[in-house]
């Protein structure tokens, strides 16, 4: 080219380069399509970094406040929806700081000095999964206050316990509804967990191997609200392990989330009765007018497969990458939005079938039946001091005994027990109450009142704790 270059025209590293880009190689390469969601996380670290190189005599105080309003107007322009991308944009980094040049001239030319896409790109993503980490942490809080609610307000609903999918021991309606809720529990301490390692600065570790301007990186990362600054340029550019336990974290949510689905989709099928959902969560059949299909279980199910494999994909992209940056790792982003946006709806989906949905309390207890007492028959004996192993084959004899004269295991009579061991007595009566039952189970963590009630109380402390 003679005369003077327009550099304006040019991609960010167009130097090197005379020919131009073949037209299939910008799209497969380009990212604005799907990164510019980040062009808010963006402009705050171009922000911070301006403010960071006046300490380094790059910039002027003037320059930064131009570079500064400038980016706001940048900003402006994305929220309002208004921003026009240019045919040779790549990533929000390119279209932001090409924006930028337009709206106040060659000083913008100075923003990029001594920072790379590397430690930038880093640095956005990073920012952005802060933010994001904080609507999942206030959408998981809304999920378990929910469930607590109404474990509270339905305490005395009773239902089978199962094992197995075969009728076990009777619990509360609240217990099953808890156990849950503690898997959520846990999915929150854990997200929690994984702030401390996504708030780590990358900016300031140029391309790979440090930032020659020496920009006051502590500043940085108080201005950004980081809570560490990367120890290693090298590691800092490369570093996508807080995309990988992010996608770890989702699937294992959405795991719980799926078993959550699949008990209500069992419990509210005919065959069980136990509750009905929403209309507002339920889809109808094409053909078939009586049909109610649980819908959104189904899909929190389903999309559980979709975030794993979002994980697993990126596990295999990232396990044969060299040392530092290389452009494999621009493939983290995609499966992370997704997740995010997935797990995120995944939950607000929960919340509302949850906070909807109808219990039948009558059909529940009418699913209890005596033989879900046999362990309490064998507890019955334990307590007059017979070694439990015994109890349990004494219990068992009487299970086979009903089963003989084809009738429940209460119908049995006092002399039918005595058959079996003589400490039985005429209080054997009192094992066949199902709310008996529940309310001997009263350690920390059983399915008495008393004890859901504390699981409830350890719940909400968990939800408030920081």
């Amino acid at each position: 080219m003679s005369g003077q270059e327009d550099f304006s025209k040019r991609k960010l590293w167009g130097g090197r380069f005379t020919g131009t880009t073949d037209p299939i190689m910008h799209a497969y390469n380009e990212s604005l399509s799907y990164d510019q969601r980040m062009w808010a996380q963006d402009i705050r670290g171009s922000q911070a970094y301006a403010r960071a190189l006046v300490g380094c005599g790059i910039l002027t105080a003037e320059e930064r406040d131009q570079i500064v309003a400038g980016l706001d107007r940048v900003g402006e322009e994305w929220k309002a929806g208004k921003f026009q991308a240019a045919p040779d944009d790549e990533d929000i980094h390119t279209a932001n700081e090409r924006r930028l040049k337009e709206i106040i001239g060659a000083v913008a030319g100075k923003l990029h000095t001594g920072r790379s896409r590397n430690d930038q790109v880093a640095t956005d993503m990073r920012l952005w999964l802060i933010d994001e980490a904080a609507k999942l942490e206030t959408l998981l809080i809304q999920l378990i206050d929910v469930m607590v609610k109404r474990a509270k307000a339905e305490i005395d609903a009773l239902m089978p316990g199962y094992t197995h999918l075969q009728r076990a021991q009777p619990i509360r309606w609240s217990h099953l509804l808890l156990s849950h809720a503690s898997y959520l529990s846990s999915d929150l301490s854990r997200l929690r967990d994984l702030r401390p390692r996504i708030s780590v600065l990358p900016l300031g570790s140029g391309p790979l191997a440090g930032n020659p301007f020496s920009p006051d990186r502590v500043a940085i990362a108080k201005d950004l609200g980081f809570l560490s600054v990367g120890p290693n340029s090298m590691y800092n550019v490369s570093d996508r392990d807080f995309v990988v336990e992010t996608l770890m974290w989702a699937s294992l949510t959405a795991v719980h989330l799926s078993k959550l689905a699949e008990d209500f989709i069992i419990y509210s099928s005919a065959e069980f009765g136990f509750m009905t959902l929403s209309d507002a969560y339920s889809t109808g059949s094409s053909i078939m007018p009586q049909k109610k299909n649980p819908d959104s279980l189904e899909l929190l199910r389903g999309k559980s497969g979709r975030i794993f494999g979002q994980m697993a994909g990126f596990m295999m992209t990232l396990k044969g990458i060299p040392s530092t940056y290389n452009k494999d790792l621009q493939e983290d982003k995609e499966p992370l939005f997704d997740a995010v946006d997935t797990i995120g709806r995944g939950t607000q989906i929960a919340t509302g079938v949850i906070s909807t949905l109808e219990i039948h309390p009558a059909k529940m207890r009418a699913a209890l039946t005596p033989d879900m007492l046999a362990t309490d028959l064998a507890e019955y004996l334990v307590r007059k001091g017979i070694p439990f192993r015994e109890t349990h084959h004494v219990s068992g004899s009487a299970v086979r005994l009903s089963e003989e004269r084809k009738c429940k295991l209460s119908d049995l009579t006092l002399e039918d027990f005595k058959t079996l061991h003589p400490a039985f007595e005429e209080d054997v009566a009192k094992v066949w109450s199902f709310d008996e039952s529940v309310e001997r189970r009263d350690a920390i963590g059983g399915t008495s009142k008393r004890a859901v009630l504390e699981q409830c109380d350890t719940l909400e402390k968990n939800l408030k704790a920081q």
